[in-house]
């Protein structure tokens, strides 16, 4: 059978700039960091910044325009805008302009655990009416059975659900530095450690190009 299309298929500019792919993406988490780290300091070098808030809504403003730009590019250079990024970045945009307009940081620390817990309920509810939707996103990566994009679909709903709980924990029960250092340096760690963990089972299930099927589709997997 057929192998699904996918729209967010590698495009060949994104194999020639894989270095550039992952900046685009860490890049606006990044200059959150640096705007909360850094928050007084630029108030002070641009004093326009004070009318925005405190550092971390700064950090918030400097991050929703980071993630536009990266957005604008990817499109510009890959020619289409990855899905997961994507939903993220209006995400940011609409809790971010709540937090600076309400000037209550709560919005924009909620938007981990609404992305994620969103990405979660969409997967394992895609499983319950029989459909792997994790093909669609990573069916370029990879070419697995049927069992295994169930098995991958599963695994990785209920890792997001376990981000937004984690997420909730952090920001409820500790400081703004520590939520910050968790939401950059923490949370893509776990990610990257959890990503690799899947590989034998990725694996396990992978099935050449001309014999692969659709997520949903009639594959067999081994058992």
């Amino acid at each position: 059978m057929q192998t699904i299309e996918s729209d967010v298929t590698p495009t060949k500019e994104e194999k020639q700039n894989p270095g550039l792919k992952m900046a685009l993406e860490l890049g606006p988490l990044l200059v959150f960091f640096f705007g909360n780290l850094r928050g007084e300091w630029l108030v002070g070098k641009f004093p326009a910044l004070s009318a925005i808030g405190g550092p971390l809504l700064v950090a918030t403003a400097l991050f929703m325009v980071a993630t536009v730009i990266a957005l604008i590019v990817s499109k510009i250079v890959f020619k289409h805008l990855p899905i997961m990024p994507f939903v993220s970045g209006v995400v940011v945009l609409i809790f971010g302009s709540l937090s600076i307009w309400l000037q209550d940081d709560t919005f924009i620390k909620m938007k981990p655990t609404i992305v994620n817990t969103l990405f979660g309920v969409v997967l394992l509810g895609g499983l319950v009416f029989g459909k792997s939707l994790l093909g669609y996103v990573f069916n370029a990566a990879f070419q697995l059975d049927e069992e295994g994009w169930k098995k991958l679909t599963l695994r990785w709903g209920i890792f997001f659900l376990i981000l937004a709980v984690m997420n909730e924990v952090v920001w409820r029960n500790f400081s703004d530095e520590v939520w910050v250092n968790f939401k950059v340096w923490g949370t893509m760690p776990i990610t990257i450690l959890f990503t690799l963990s899947q590989m034998p089972l990725i694996m396990r299930h992978t099935v050449q190009p001309e014999t692969a099927t659709e997520p949903t589709g009639g594959g067999e997997g081994d058992k």
